[in-house]
């Protein structure tokens, strides 16, 4: 088969897509991948072939950014709609376009984060199956509230209605930018409802999120999606050599957050890392890692897969794709989220027993971040990640979505 995918987002948004294609090639598919430009590097080292879409997920996170209010102090649904809105209206058209004309010859179409209403408009034009790829559950559910809320206990008619709620304020957010985009390239009706139930894919490993028992049989758990580990990949000596001189390390990273008040958050973990052994990885941050104290040891982007089992605990952001590689890792997790579904993450771990209750990263101080490090340190949330990251690790969640693809595809003739 030929498959057009399309993603925008972070790395951490991109990474799980270039993992489902390097898995649908090696199963003999033919891929093009339509992402961001943080995306691209990635991209090109597996071979993958790749376009660039218009705009930049890195300066709308950066302070001024049309998301840097929402990462920085949680924000709020008309907040969201605003920056999601702005992102919309400069980039919906040119990504339909471009999908439209990248996706003319394949026989699907995966889509994955804010390319959702762009990659549905034009399978229907195009008369293309199309499987939406997901990292957090959208789909509604009795079982719990929409990722995108505050995680708090509701009853289950409640929480199923958050996601009808959640999904119908992400239509409309895009809804105009998308009905402008279609009447101008194809010529066709505005669409006033969303679409009906199509297959998805969700990137979520079964422990953290078991599928819940009232969703449609087309929408599927199936694991994360993870690049396979470069056997030829080795740390460079200065990292090698702080690994060796001491116990294991805490990992401090918080992958594409930017914008944040790096002084608060930096002086919080420095007072309450209190002398331990740290790695940190800057990532996006923007932080003067000439600040930092000996006793913290600046790393570049290393492969989790060999880094996090060498660590004692990882204080992350709780993106989806950290949280599955620190749980596979078997080590236990502090969960500082800024915004979207990183909330939804720390209550997973939270509610397994492999991280302490979640403080927001804008709230973060050295007293409770300390407390939240003591608990990673009990034996008793040792023995519990560990024995989650053998199951976790053990998912073979590309596998299970490049079948599911073929079995849907294979349904619809293409």
């Amino acid at each position: 088969m030929r498959l057009t995918l399309v993603t925008f987002g972070t790395h951490g948004d991109c990474r799980p897509i270039v993992a489902l294609a390097l898995g649908l090639r090696e199963a003999g598919h033919d891929v093009l991948m339509l992402g961001e430009r943080s995306a691209a590097p990635l991209a090109a080292e597996h071979a993958i072939p790749f376009e660039l879409m218009a705009g930049d997920i890195q300066q709308t996170l950066a302070p001024g950014g049309a998301l840097h209010k929402l990462m920085t102090e949680g924000g709020n649904v008309a907040e969201a709609t605003r920056a999601f809105g702005r992102i919309a209206e400069d980039n919906t058209e040119a990504w339909m376009a471009q999908l439209a004309q990248a996706a003319r010859d394949a026989d699907a179409i995966v889509f994955s984060g804010l390319t959702a209403y762009v990659a549905l408009s034009v399978g229907e034009q195009l008369g293309k199956p199309v499987i939406g790829a997901g990292m957090f559950p959208i789909s509604p559910t009795r079982a719990f509230p929409s990722a995108l809320l505050p995680p708090v206990r509701m009853p289950g008619w409640a929480n199923r209605a958050s996601h009808h709620l959640i999904n119908f304020v992400l239509w409309r957010m895009f809804r105009n930018a998308t009905n402008a985009a279609r009447a101008r390239l194809f010529g066709v009706p505005a669409r006033k409802a969303m679409w009906p139930a199509f297959p998805t894919l969700y990137a979520m490993s079964p422990h953290l999120v078991p599928r819940p028992h009232d969703w449609h049989g087309d929408w599927l758990v199936t694991g994360a999606w993870t690049v396979p580990p470069r056997p030829d990949w080795q740390p460079d000596a200065p990292l090698r050599d702080f690994l060796a001189a001491g116990d294991a390390p805490l990992y401090i990273g918080f992958g594409s957050m930017a914008g944040f008040d790096r002084h608060k958050v930096v002086s919080a973990l420095v007072q309450a890392v209190d002398g331990r052994r740290a790695l940190f990885y800057p990532g996006w941050s923007g932080i003067d890692v000439a600040a930092l104290p000996a006793n913290f040891h600046v790393v570049g982007a290393t492969p989790h897969d060999w880094l996090l089992p060498r660590v004692a605990a990882a204080i992350h952001h709780g993106g989806a794709g950290t949280t599955h590689a620190v749980a596979a890792a078997g080590v236990p997790s502090i969960v500082l989220p800024f915004a979207g579904d990183q909330f939804f993450w720390a209550g997973r771990l939270a509610a397994l027993g492999v991280a302490p209750r979640h403080v927001a990263g804008h709230k973060i101080d050295a007293p409770r971040l300390a407390a939240m490090i003591a608990f990673t340190e009990q034996p008793a949330t040792r023995e519990r990640a560990a024995t989650l990251g053998r199951a976790v690790a053990a998912d073979r969640g590309v596998d299970h979505a490049v079948a599911a693809i073929a079995r849907f595809c294979g349904r619809q003739g293409a």
